[in-house]
């Protein structure tokens, strides 16, 4: 089979994978003309790094060949899918090619498993071996590793990659067994306690050294060994089963409170060819995932816990609303908030306001009293933020004991997930909010 066919049909079957964000990791260049590659510079494509840099990745799998049928999985043995399978080599020179040309600064590196799971984890790994020390790359790489091989291997890979993944694939075991029975739920989670305790290792090797007690002799030791400086991230399959948002949340908060993972990814479900019947005929709105994402976010950096983001009955985030909204909706005694005496805490639950604008907020009223024209500069959205804060020239009106501040600050209507054959004439649906 021709290269370029091969690039084709894997590069298709890996756009599946969600968690190929390139953030966090150490920085290195070969501008001193040592290496080929970078972690630092800017790219074309659409991984994005938490300072904003757009970081290009080629995104690949070794092979679409797999021994397991998962039933929500295109390239499950039973699919009826077209097949490839790169060596190791040509996915090396793919990268070096690709970055010459100035399309990619990294590899994200995923598998189907053939012949078994050491097998399968061994040729991923020698894939990052050879760039590394081969051609001494200093791009970014990512590997998708394979619970169940060796926990040498899994040694190995955090040795050459900058970021390590393990999909729990499902959010619960009962899920796991009833669409993936051949996957083990205590495995992906053992081979996560062990990359936690890798990484762990690495960043307590590279702290400071202590100060030498001779003086004018500086300390010296030697260089840590590396283990994926970006950490570890998953991906779970949302909308494939039953499971409820309020479920979701909680198996990804017991996931970064266990093994200290950078990111848990969630891709909603998408219908494939000659599916079970255990799966749905349709694909989840898209505005659903998103929702999560909006949740895991609150959980990470605003202070909420996964039980409160999540009030209704059904245990399902509104799709209308973003959760910080509709909590603040649920818990109307809770404002409004006087942004001139509130602790910190409080100011990041106000709907509208950011990280980075509370710690602004924080730092200028330790000199004036903060007004209206402050959230101006600051580029908040005023119609959300205001009826829920109090400011030195502002009061919120009675809007805040009615019904009508939902409509106020949502806006109006559910939004409707759009198609590419809406009927002439057709009213668009409703923008979100």
């Amino acid at each position: 089979m021709q290269l370029d066919r091969k690039l084709a049909i894997l590069a298709d079957a890996a756009k599946y994978d969600a968690s190929c964000a390139s953030s966090g990791t150490d920085k290195r260049n070969s501008l001193a003309g040592r290496g080929i590659g970078s972690t630092e510079g800017s790219g074309i494509c659409h991984s994005y790094a938490p300072d904003g840099r757009c970081i290009s990745l080629l995104k690949i799998l070794l092979t679409n060949f797999c021994v397991y049928d998962c039933l929500y999985c295109v390239n499950r043995v039973t699919s009826n899918v077209a097949r490839a399978r790169f060596t190791i080599d040509e996915v090396v020179q793919l990268t070096l090619d690709f970055y010459r040309r100035n399309c990619i600064e990294g590899l994200f590196l995923s598998s189907g498993i053939i012949r078994s799971p050491d097998y399968t984890m061994e040729q991923v790994v020698e894939v990052a071996r050879v760039l590394r020390e081969g051609h001494d790359f200093r791009g970014y790489i990512h590997l998708k590793t394979i619970p169940e091989a060796s926990a040498d291997l899994l040694a190995r890979a955090g040795r050459y990659a900058d970021r390590l993944s393990i999909n729990i694939e499902l959010p619960t075991t009962e899920s796991l067994a009833a669409l993936a029975p051949e996957k083990d739920g205590a495995a992906i989670r053992r081979s996560m306690a062990r990359l936690r305790v890798h990484i762990d290792d690495a960043k307590e090797a590279a702290r400071p050294a202590p100060v030498a007690s001779q003086v004018h002799i500086a300390p010296r030791r030697a260089r840590p060994a590396r283990f994926a400086p970006a950490g570890q991230s998953t991906q779970m399959i949302v909308g494939a089963d039953a499971t409820a948002d309020g479920t979701i949340l909680a198996t990804s908060a017991a996931l970064y409170g266990a093994y200290r993972l950078k990111r848990v990814y969630y891709s909603a479900f998408s219908p494939i060819p000659d599916a079970a019947r255990a799966l749905p005929l349709q694909a989840p709105p898209m505005v659903r995932e998103h929702r999560l994402y909006q949740a895991d976010w609150l959980m990470r950096f605003y202070g909420f816990a996964h039980e409160e983001i999540v009030a209704g009955a059904d245990g399902m985030l509104s799709l209308d609303i973003d959760p910080k909204l509709a909590w603040a909706l649920a818990h109307r005694e809770r404002f409004p908030v006087d942004l001139n005496r509130a602790p910190k805490e409080m100011l990041l639950r106000v709907p509208g306001l950011g990280v980075k604008a509370v710690a602004r907020m924080l730092q200028a009223r330790r000199v004036r009293w903060l007004r209206r024209s402050d959230l101006e500069r600051l580029h908040v959205p005023l119609a959300k933020v205001l009826p829920f804060v109090e400011l030195a020239d502002h009061r919120p009106d009675k809007t805040l004991e009615g019904n009508a501040l939902r409509r106020l600050v949502a806006g109006a209507g559910v939004p409707r997930q759009a198609t590419l054959f809406e009927e002439a004439g057709a009213t668009p649906p409703p923008a979100a909010r």
